[in-house]
């Protein structure tokens, strides 16, 4: 089946698409041109438009791109975060939406899938919600939604995603069903290089063996590490670190030591029989989160972060520290977007 991306970031929907088989990737748009970029170079096979997708020329791309059987993609939640400044509902960045209604209007395809942050089903009174479900309704199109729970689908994070899903011709497709696999922070990571802060490299070697499903899955045939490079703490924090014992947080620290940090997670150890907290943009940063190695007085590397996504390592993660966390803390988890992909696919065989 072929798959257009919205608001595609680095491509965690996409992967999840391409890990599912039997979906190529025809288009990708993303506004980000470091991380359209980095898309880019993941999926070599995908054309990637770097612009403001209100810029593009839906009518020129439906040309080159004449049979899309699905859109995927999650317009900007700025608007329905629980974090940063709330916005109006007249907010531009709350409608964005309606660009990726106007893409699925363009190419009819038999399926869409949007994601976006959990708010957006009650923010305002379900107001976003009851405006993207009539106007996919006016396509022809049934609309199931919820909310999915990434460790639920084998993803070693408690990230929760609010998705839509919709079949053409009014035929109600379901969401996936959780799955009884759950994946701890140990089994994500631990076949990774101890690195001390400031240590490692973006090309590097593994130096042990996988030891779960796992870590095989998502190392695959690599043969080499990437993006496994341990940010170089301050002395202060290094210090704070190391006065966490395995399994507490930044409450244990003495009273001259605590920060002022409006995060519950400050300074707390990732646990490693239990999933990760929500990775975001800051996994580098203690006082960002719960962040910090579980055993370890650092925070989490770029792969690390990237394992706790389910990116497959031989997924390359591009441009300086900041961008790199960017495009994997905005990311969907490829393994939540391939039990999605799944459900088409199925669904799909089902009515052959």
């Amino acid at each position: 089946m072929i798959v257009g991306d919205l608001f595609a970031g680095v491509g965690g929907m996409s992967e999840g698409f391409r890990m599912a088989g039997d979906f190529q990737i025809a288009f990708a748009i993303e506004f980000d041109k470091d991380i359209a970029s980095a898309y880019k170079k993941n999926h070599i096979e995908t054309d990637v438009y770097p612009m403001d997708i209100r810029d593009v020329d839906v009518e020129e791309l439906h040309r080159k791109h004449p049979h899309i059987d699905v859109i995927i993609g999650g317009p900007p939640c700025q608007g329905f975060s629980q974090k940063g400044k709330r916005l109006n509902l007249d907010d531009p960045r709350n409608y964005l939406f309606q660009q990726y209604v106007k893409f699925v209007k363009e190419f009819n395809p038999k399926y869409f899938v949007l994601e976006n942050v959990p708010g957006i089903i009650t923010t305002s009174g379900g107001y976003f919600k009851d405006q993207i479900i009539m106007a996919f309704n006016k396509l022809g199109y049934e609309v199931n939604y919820g909310v999915l729970k990434a460790s639920d689908f084998g993803v070693p994070q408690d990230r929760r995603r609010a998705f839509f899903i919709g079949q053409l011709n009014e035929i109600e497709i379901s969401l996936p069903q959780p799955s009884s696999i759950c994946t701890t922070v140990q089994q994500a990571i631990y076949d990774l290089p101890f690195i001390a802060s400031g240590e490692g490299n973006e090309i590097s070697c593994y130096d042990k063996k996988t030891t779960c499903d796992y870590q095989q899955e998502l190392r695959g045939n690599s043969k080499i590490l990437y993006n496994h490079v341990a940010t170089k703490h301050n002395a202060t924090a290094l210090r704070r670190m190391a006065m966490v014992p395995i399994g507490e947080g930044g409450k244990v620290l003495p009273e001259e030591e605590r920060t002022k940090s409006i995060y519950s997670g400050t300074y707390c150890r990732l646990l490693a029989e239990d999933v990760a907290a929500t990775i975001t943009t800051r996994f580098d940063t203690p006082s960002s989160g719960r962040f910090t190695h579980p055993v370890l007085n650092r925070c989490l590397t770029v792969r690390e972060a990237a394992r706790i996504q389910s990116f497959p390592d031989s997924f390359i993660f591009y441009g300086s520290k900041t961008i790199q966390m960017k495009e994997v803390g905005n990311a969907v988890p490829p393994f939540l977007a391939k039990a999605i992909a799944n459900v088409i696919k199925n669904n799909e065989l089902c009515h052959k």
